[in-house]
């Protein structure tokens, strides 16, 4: 008795067809495809904002640091060098001590040394990425101030994120 009636209730019921079924595939691919291609364009964008972030942020500090010393040098040296190294930064506190500032750029590192009274307190890696080039990286000290150019270049993937500042400071008087 059961049976019959369940063979009744499935003669009564139809499924898709194979058409219906190839146009909901159709339609599902086309959006797979977009939702790739949104994520891929996210990632991308993504990628390229990091590169550049990274880039200036390297530039920033490397300015902090060297405007934080500049502020406080009493004597700049940049030695006549082209380019940007070496930067000697020079200044006697209140109880005589003598400070000097160092900054150098070996390989892509800006390098800061520090020393009181002649002996070298530290030795601080200050940015990555900085362009050594005399033509993208460079400092002069000219009429009391201090003109500082400061390039970072980051690559990220295939491309070259490039960020370029320029500061000037003015150290006190001695």
């Amino acid at each position: 008795m059961i049976f019959p009636r369940l063979r009744l209730t499935n003669r009564n019921q139809s499924g898709f067809t194979l058409v219906e079924l190839l146009v909901v595939l159709a339609i599902e691919g086309i959006l797979a495809g977009g939702i790739v291609a949104i994520i891929f364009q996210i990632s991308s964008v993504s990628s390229s904002s990091t590169g550049h972030m990274t880039a200036v942020k390297q530039v920033e500090n490397a300015a902090h640091w060297i405007s934080r010393d500049a502020l406080m040098a009493q004597s700049v040296d940049t030695q006549g060098a082209s380019g940007f190294q070496p930067l000697t930064l020079t200044w006697v506190d209140w109880d005589n001590t003598d400070h000097q500032v160092t900054y150098t750029i070996v390989n892509t590192e800006l390098l800061r040394k520090y020393y009181v009274n002649d002996v070298q307190q530290s030795q601080t890696m200050i940015a990555q990425n900085i362009n050594p080039s005399s033509e993208m990286t460079n400092c002069s000290f000219a009429d009391g101030v201090l003109n500082i150019r400061i390039c970072a270049s980051v690559q990220q993937g295939s491309k070259v994120m490039i960020e370029t500042r320029e500061y000037q400071v003015v150290p006190r008087s001695t």
